[in-house]
């Protein structure tokens, strides 16, 4: 028997996120795959699954962030989660394809921002 495949190809990135739900959980974390249809967080906070938080993705220091206005959590594990976008506004979702668009033509590669790229 062959596993099901997923629909939406993942790629792995490291992009900075940060979450909020109301009342219940916030932070950040690291998102480190991303596809049309969720992602993957590496975060110290706990959360758990069935939880709707708003999703802030810091794609690029250029822009600002691009914001899932609810995003599911569908699976929780020590130090990860991942979770399901489910509402987008228009603009974001156009932002959403083009990342992984950019991403399907030129793997993610780690830019040197740590202190590397100083300003001249």
């Amino acid at each position: 028997m062959e596993q099901e495949q997923r629909q939406n190809q993942r790629f792995p990135v490291r992009f900075r996120s940060s979450f909020t739900s109301l009342n219940i959980v916030g932070g950040d974390g690291a998102l480190v795959d991303l596809s049309l249809r969720g992602c993957r967080i590496d975060s110290a906070v706990e959360v758990r699954p069935g939880t709707s938080l708003e999703l802030r993705i810091q794609v690029s220091e250029d822009e600002p962030p691009l914001r899932a206005q609810e995003a599911v959590v569908r699976w929780s594990r020590p130090r990860q989660f991942g979770l399901e976008f489910v509402t987008l506004a228009p603009e974001e979702w156009a932002r959403l394809q083009h990342t992984v668009t950019q991403l399907e033509l030129h793997p993610y590669q780690r830019v040197a921002a740590d202190g590397d790229s100083q300003a001249a």
